[in-house]
This record gives structure tokens, C-alpha cells and sequence, in this order.
């Protein structure tokens, strides 16, 4: 799947006029989240997305007068418009999308803003105000220092320190500025984009069925960490998609990781080793932490003998309640690559606290 963030560095690289279309806020059930990009490329070409589809069409005309006219607009879909049937959310949301053009003239700043080696704290662009010229100026912040403006000195002050106050969030939003409440502005809407802060997925065990995990982990934008005693096992040729490959007994790693502050709730942890001396010492240390997933591989026969191993070595019933074992979702897979998506699926619905129920048989909404 091509990175459309990545063909924009290369298109302004070339010195190219493109249209990138940015998701900043949502309603209801949208199908994509604040910062998302969709992009108009030099020869008309589309990568990205918006909104899977319902309003792409109308997202692309928006991205073809912005490069005829250099002008950036903030754009509104959904199904309160008129012609909700042409070009609104069919699935009942709404999205501001803020579109303009992007070249190395208009947008200086952008070679920064998409650094991945030193990455920004938080790209800000405005996407209304009171004074049209204001519209689409942008300012890259980092830790110590911002580049580019916003307009004025006061204004780009306020909304670094807010954007460095949310950094940790790692969500992407927009932050309104009523008249004259920065030092006598206008009123102002400016778009946050914070690159999120992937959830880690530690994955204990170095086996085929790892790999796979590894590789759809990596795709659903967790950042995986593979851990094995094992050295002749755990080797980064064999987890090419893993970010990490770990020589370390399990329940040592994931001690000195809490210890330094590493796991917190948004952690996922699928205990794939299928060896009682491997399993029970990390679900030992695992099920006293507040992580927000832990699957076990194995039978039901197997699962039984760990929890009894569990109970036996003093973990309280609490904490064993939280253990999901046998690990995955009942898809019935069977390969490893099948078992890895039904392992997935669970850590994405725990995650989300949704019950991975068949979406035609539920009335909540899809996207909340």
C-alpha cells in the first residue's frame, strides 16, 4: 500500500504543484480519522484517502480548482448537505476536509514538517479566519523552536504551546481561537496534525506463526516487538517486519520495559511460546500490569494447564479473568497466516472495547 505522505515528499522534492486534501474534524460515523491525506498528483493521479470513497469524487474537483487557482478552502461533507446523495457521507457522518495546493513556493515548510529522522512535535495549518490571505499558512513546531508563521507572533506563540501541551495525545484535532483572545487576532481555526503514537505489540515466542503476527501487526500500525530466549530463533532475518528483535527471557524484557516506563494500557501482549517455562513467568509478570491485551497460544487443554500453573504460583482470580486464552477469534483459521488475522482481530476489538461480533448482527455504530 503506497504511503501517500511518501509520494508527497517526493512529488515537492521535484519541485511539483499537488493538492493534498486533510481530514480535520469528524462527525458521527466517519470512516477516517483527523489527519488523514488524500493527494492530487502532478499527472492526476490519486493516492490516499479521505473517506473510502462516499466523497473521494468530490474531494478530487476540490483538489483540481485548488491547483488551477492557488487558492486553499475548508471544505464540509455530509449528509445534513443538499446534495448529500451526490457527494455526501452515505454513512451517515460528516467530515471537514481542508484543501489546498502544495509546492515547494507555496509550502516551504513541508520538507520539515514530513521529516521522519527529526519528526515535529506538530504541523499547524489555518484553515479559516477572518482574513482570507491567513488561510493555509502553516507552521511546523518542534520542542524548542517552530518554523514558518501563522500570520502573526502572538498567534503562532499560542498554538505552539498548545500544540506541545497535547503532544503526548497523539491525536491529530483542531484548536478554535475566538476574536481578540490572542492578543486582540481574529477568529481563527487552526488544524493540528500530530503524528500518532503507535501502540506497541510485544510478541513473545519466535515462531512462524510470530512472523505472521509480526507482519499484520506492523500493517495495522502497531509497533511490534518480537522477544525470544532463543538466540539460534529470534533473528531480524526471520522478523523483517517486527521493529524490534529481542535475545531476552520474556518476563525479564517486559519487566525492565515497565520499569522504564514503556507499557501502558494501549499495549498488546500475544504469548506465542507454547513452553510452560517461557509462558508462566511472563503471565506472571503481564497480568499485574494495566496493558490493554493478553492472549495466550494453545489448546484448551494447554491454556488449562497455565492458568492451574497461574493459580498454583499465587495469581489472584482478578487478574487471571483478564488472560484470553485460548488466544484469537473463533474465524476458524488454520493456517498461520489465518490464525494471525484471528489473533489481530482480537487485539483490535479489545482495543476497541468491541465485542468482534459479525457487524450485521449488532445495532452500535460502526465508527464511534
Amino acid at each position: 500500500m503506497e504511503d501517500p505522505k511518501r509520494l508527497l515528499a517526493d512529488w515537492w522534492d521535484a519541485g511539483h504543484t499537488v493538492a493534498v486534501a486533510t481530514v480535520c474534524d469528524t462527525w458521527q460515523s466517519a470512516p477516517r480519522v483527523p489527519g488523514s491525506i488524500m493527494v492530487l498528483g502532478p499527472d492526476g493521479e490519486v493516492t490516499g484517502s479521505v473517506s473510502g470513497g462516499c466523497v473521494e469524487g468530490a474531494v478530487y474537483e476540490s483538489c483540481v480548482d485548488a491547483v488551477a487557482t492557488g487558492r486553499a478552502r475548508l471544505e464540509h461533507y455530509g449528509v445534513s448537505d443538499e446534495d448529500a446523495f451526490s457527494v455526501g457521507l452515505t454513512c451517515g457522518g460528516e467530515i471537514d476536509v481542508f484543501v489546498e495546493p502544495v509546492s515547494p513556493e507555496v509550502y516551504p515548510e513541508l520538507g520539515e514538517a514530513l521529516n521522519t529522522e527529526h519528526p515535529p512535535v506538530a504541523v499547524a495549518t489555518v484553515i479559516a479566519h477572518e482574513l482570507p490571505a491567513r488561510v493555509g499558512r502553516h507552521l511546523v513546531i518542534h520542542e524548542s523552536s517552530v518554523l514558518g508563521s501563522l500570520g502573526s507572533e502572538a498567534l503562532d506563540e499560542a498554538v505552539a504551546l498548545e500544540a506541545r501541551a497535547r503532544a503526548g495525545e497523539g491525536k491529530s484535532t483542531v484548536v478554535a481561537f475566538q476574536r481578540d483572545e490572542v492578543a486582540g487576532e481574529p477568529a481563527v481555526r487552526v488544524f493540528l496534525s500530530v503524528e500518532a503514537i503507535p501502540a506497541r505489540l510485544l510478541v513473545f515466542g519466535a515462531t512462524d506463526l510470530t512472523a505472521a503476527v509480526a507482519t499484520l501487526g506492523t500493517f495495522a500500525g502497531y509497533h511490534v516487538t518480537v522477544c525470544d530466549a532463543r538466540p539460534a530463533f529470534a533473528t531480524p532475518g526471520r522478523f523483517h517486519d517486527a521493529a524490534e528483535v529481542i535475545n531476552e527471557w520474556p518476563h525479564r524484557y517486559l519487566a525492565r520495559e515497565a520499569a522504564g516506563g514503556r507499557i501502558d494500557e494501549r499495549t498488546a501482549l500475544a504469548v506465542l511460546t507454547h513452553d510452560p517455562k517461557f509462558d508462566t513467568p511472563v503471565l506472571q509478570v503481564a497480568l499485574g500490569m494495566p496493558v490493554g491485551y493478553i492472549g495466550l497460544l494453545g489448546s484448551r487443554r494447554t491454556c488449562e494447564d497455565r492458568r492451574r500453573r497461574l493459580v498454583d504460583a499465587g495469581v489472584p482470580q482478578e487478574q487471571l479473568d483478564r488472560l484470553r486464552a485460548p488466544i484469537g477469534l473463533d474465524i476458524g483459521g488454520r493456517s498461520v497466516q489465518e490464525m494471525a488475522i484471528s489473533i489481530l482481530a482480537e487485539i483490535i476489538a479489545a482495543r476497541s472495547n468491541r465485542t468482534g461480533a459479525p457487524l450485521s448482527s449488532v445495532t452500535s455504530p460502526i465508527h464511534r
